[in-house]
């Protein structure tokens, strides 16, 4: 991917890979109210991930992670916001992924 400068650059380049689920959306929540990565962190690795520095504004800062199955049957996207707009749920879930190295 060439250089990217806004979070909907990226998202849609992803969604062109085949990272169409939603990790941030409730439609990616199995029985319980869990989420897929949240379920079972240890089946999923970040694949790449893309930092966006609120220039003007704090609010704009995020991080979006690629993430994928560990059999690829499975991608999608989760973004995040860090320093003060960071979620906390979000975090925990990040926490407990690794990052692909192949």
């Amino acid at each position: 991917m060439g250089e990217m400068t806004t979070v909907s650059e990226v998202i849609n380049a992803l969604t062109a890979q085949g990272y169409t689920l939603d990790f941030n959306l409730r439609s990616s929540q199995i029985d319980g109210g869990e989420n897929l990565i949240q379920a079972a962190p240890d089946q999923f690795l970040i694949d790449r991930h893309y930092r966006f520095e609120g220039e003007s504004d704090p609010e704009d800062e995020a991080i979006v992670y690629a993430i994928s199955s560990l059999d690829g049957k499975t991608k999608g996207i989760l973004v995040n916001g860090y320093g003060t707009s960071s979620e906390n749920c979000g975090e925990e879930v990040i926490n407990k992924l690794k990052f692909r190295t192949d």
